[in-house]
């Protein structure tokens, strides 16, 4: 096994041009929020003003992702970086990038990706100070890199590769004739209400993603627009040159994680006499081999190097353990042109152009979430959905040595579970089963869909809890659908309120104990500030949600219990302090409090502070979120706050958390996409050129 790839840790903390090859301007205007407004003659002109604009706001999270995508972290960050470096030499990142850089992308899109990286680059050359690390100039191949490493993370490429990093085989090889079900996710919420559900007429469509609030794939707001067309607004993440969820004046759509069955192993059989052959259709095939240098800075200040041997066999990258020698193929190996459907889906104005760009098939899973200024409201499970051959059990490993088990394409989309204005008008995306994504009539057809798509089957509490205020309104105002997603409560029937009725009818003897389950019995399940229950109830909770999304056994109750009890009277002196001591939001001596928690609609994921162990600070869920909403006339209003402020980099630019008290408080305001709404709100505006 390579030394640098046991064991592996995978990492969302994942990038120039030579002089100016064009002449790209845009004209910036900075909000009061500090949101940039970005124009350009061209979609180009404006992907070099978001390079630069992005860069004024993120440079420090740009700077340290680029060697992860280009795979020499190692020489910057040491050797647990290395291990990722190994990674991306082993997917052949940059031999398909190399290879097929100018065939694969059309030259606009090329055009697109390096005017954003020249902006990038030209922020950085602009600001020496800032610049740390030897990464200028920034390429659009290291944009690219970004969306080929970061996107299989989402739909949990990294546990496959784990798992088969373990000290035995973790799964059987299938034979023909079964076939199993694939569940996972969590994160994101997306809700639309058509017109016929609203109560007055209205169009909506909450963009709720949950991510990290710091870091790579933390949100940035930015709105860019063009003189041939381009006109959008809504969040992406550093280093991305187009906008991940938002929306245009007609049409808007909100993204969730989905994890359907998109990566295989396939268990090679290896010659005895020659390590490096395996056998396929009966005959002997050579592994393609390559040497890979490795950099490594060893105690922070020694450079070192050490060379590596990856493979591949015609399956995929292949991986020599203990157990085995294994083949992964996954959706997206090569897949060059997510940027390509991203911009195609920022530029759609209609429902039928959003269809079409979805349709283009470049981005490897997410849900979508669509509501558009015509009324319609839509739904898909997209991904890239391997073409399998049936009758096989493929969410166990594989027999390498056939070549007609060897996907080569992937289904239509119109394969992929999805539905359009249903009778129940309205759809709630929240990582659950895509068939039950609204009421019983109106979900997906099971029967309509590719095989072996290992669909996940479980039910977050954000869905029980959801479908369940759905339905006690016949119609949805716009403050209905606000308090839906503000709901912070765990439904009655979610699943894990038997896990928390067991714990809180054990036979105990321990007063503390016994004073614990009184806690548990009289909490009415929900996570408001005052809550002087939640505190011991979510955190019993989330034990069982911590191992039910994470694949492993339920946890012992009354161990629970009693590691619940003890943490939450460490932390405070006492068992029942309020949630919102507990449950707080903010940066550094900033902070508020804040309700909600793990897998509530409004949701906050928290972990102890290091600065002061006397509460929890909420490290990841709703962040940037939108209301987007079309009137019975058309007229479109958007309504959104973020999670601090869209300055990541400077504690005491004034807008590093200046949103972050309003969002503790549920406070959302005005997004102003409209020039109208901007005129007087403008606090700066700047042309930048790169011809210069």
């Amino acid at each position: 096994m390579p030394k640098f790839f046991a064991p592996i840790i995978f990492s969302l903390a994942l990038l120039g041009l030579p002089a100016s090859v064009a002449a790209w301007e845009a004209t910036i205007e900075r909000d009061i929020w500090g949101v940039p407004h970005i124009k350009g003659a061209t979609d180009a002109d404006a992907a070099y003003g978001l390079g630069y604009a992005m860069a004024e706001d993120t440079w420090k999270v740009i700077e340290a992702m680029i060697p992860y995508y280009r795979g020499n972290a190692g020489s910057f960050f040491g050797p647990d970086a290395a291990k990722q470096d190994y990674v991306v030499h082993w997917l052949g990142l940059w031999d398909d990038l190399e290879l097929r850089y100018e065939s694969d992308l059309k030259p606009e899109t090329r055009e697109y990706v390096e005017a954003y990286a020249a902006g990038v680059t030209r922020y950085a050359k602009e600001h020496p100070e800032a610049v740390s690390l030897d990464v200028l100039p920034v390429t659009g191949k290291d944009v690219i890199a970004g969306h080929m490493l970061r996107h299989p993370l989402f739909y949990g490429f990294q546990s496959t590769v784990t798992e088969l990093l373990g000290e035995t085989r973790a799964r059987p090889i299938a034979t023909a004739g079964s076939v199993t079900l694939n569940e996972q996710p969590i994160g994101s919420n997306a809700i639309a209400v058509g017109p016929q559900r609203s109560a007055d007429g209205s169009t909506m469509l909450v963009i709720n993603s949950h991510q990290p609030l710091t870091g790579p794939v933390a949100w940035y707001e930015a709105h860019l627009q063009s003189e041939t067309g381009l006109n959008v607004m809504g969040g992406l993440f550093p280093g991305a040159p187009a906008i991940g969820v938002g929306f245009t004046p007609e049409t808007a759509w909100g993204a969730t994680v989905n994890k359907p069955d998109l990566v295989d192993v396939f268990v090679l059989d290896i010659d005895p006499d020659d390590e490096d052959r395996y056998r396929l259709d009966g005959q002997w095939l050579e592994l393609e081999q390559k040497k890979v240098k490795i950099e490594v800075l060893i105690w922070g200040f020694i450079p070192w190097s050490v060379t590596e041997t990856v493979y591949r066999s015609v399956h995929g990258p292949v991986l020599k353990t203990a157990h085995g020698t294994y083949a992964v193929r996954y959706s997206g190996m090569g897949e060059l042109k997510q940027v390509e459907q991203w911009r195609a889906m920022n530029r759609a104005r209609s429902f039928e152009a959003w269809q079409d760009a979805i349709a283009l098939n470049h981005i490897q899973s997410f849900n979508f979430v669509y509501a558009g200024q015509g009324g319609n409201i839509h739904f898909i499970h997209n991904a890239q959905m391997p073409k399998r051959a049936p009758g096989w059990d493929w969410s166990q490993y594989l027999p390498g040595d056939r070549s007609d088990l060897i996907w080569k394409s992937y289904y239509d989309t119109r394969m992929m579970p999805q539905v359009t204005n249903p009778d129940s008008g309205f759809l709630l995306s929240t990582n659950q089963s895509p068939f039950a994504i609204t009421e019983a009539g109106s979900n997906p057809d099971p029967g309509s869909v590719a095989p072996n798509g290992g669909w996940q089957t479980r039910m977050t509490n954000r869905a029980v809890r959801g479908l369940s205020l759905f339905a006690r309104h016949n119609t949805v105002s716009e403050q209905q659908l606000l308090d839906i997603k503000h709901d912070h409560t765990y439904d009655e029937n979610y699943r894990g309120m038997g896990f928390l009725r067991k714990v809180a009818t054990l036979q105990l003897v321990d007063p503390q104990l016994q004073e614990a389950q009184r806690v548990l019995k009289e909490w009415d399940r929900a996570t408001n500030k005052g809550n002087q229950n939640a505190p011991l109830g979510v955190c019993v909770l989330a034990a069982e949600w911590l191992s039910e999304s994470g694949g492993t056994a339920v946890p012992d109750a009354r161990a629970t219990l009693q590691d619940c009890v003890e943490k939450i009277v460490e932390m405070t002196g006492r068992m029942r302090p309020t949630w919102g001591e507990v449950n707080r939001h903010g940066r550094g001596d900033t902070h508020y409090a804040m309700a909600g928690g793990p897998d509530t609609l409004r949701a906050a994921y928290a972990a102890p502070n290091e600065d002061d162990a006397t509460f929890n600070r909420v490290t990841g869920g709703d962040g940037l979120y939108y209301l987007v909403r079309w009137d019975a006339n058309g007229e479109q209003t958007v309504q959104g706050t973020h999670q601090y402020g869209n300055h990541f980099d400077d504690p005491l630019d004034p807008h590093f958390h200046d949103q972050t008290e309003d969002f503790a408080n549920e406070i959302i305001h005005q997004a102003l996409f409209r020039s109208r709404d901007r005129a007087a709100k403008v606090e700066r505006r700047y042309t930048i050129s790169s011809d210069y």
